[in-house]
């Protein structure tokens, strides 16, 4: 299972559109989704600034700003195709 991170910050607008294309694919592909505030954790702050949202999947960041829903389901669906491929069992 795929673990997604949404990094971002309260009254921003381009951070509420990634979460709901976010929620709208985990209906599709099931993964975790944690969402941190970037202002709740000075760490946090200092390493992304007013640069949000950002969007990590699993350890990789792979948005900034907008999330392209059509690549965020490819990235997702890829990465399905692969857990499938390294499960025992399977051929």
């Amino acid at each position: 299972m795929d673990r997604v991170e949404l990094y971002s910050r309260v009254r921003c607008h381009l951070c509420e559109d990634a979460h709901h294309v976010l929620i709208n694919q985990q209906n599709k592909y099931p993964f975790a989704l944690s969402v941190l505030d970037v202002d709740r954790d000075s760490d946090l702050r200092a390493r992304f600034g007013d640069c949000v949202p950002v969007v990590v999947i699993n350890g990789k960041v792979r948005f900034r700003g907008r999330v392209n829903p059509a690549l965020l389901a490819r990235i997702l669906r890829n990465d399905a195709a692969r857990g499938d491929q390294s499960s025992p069992g399977t051929s």
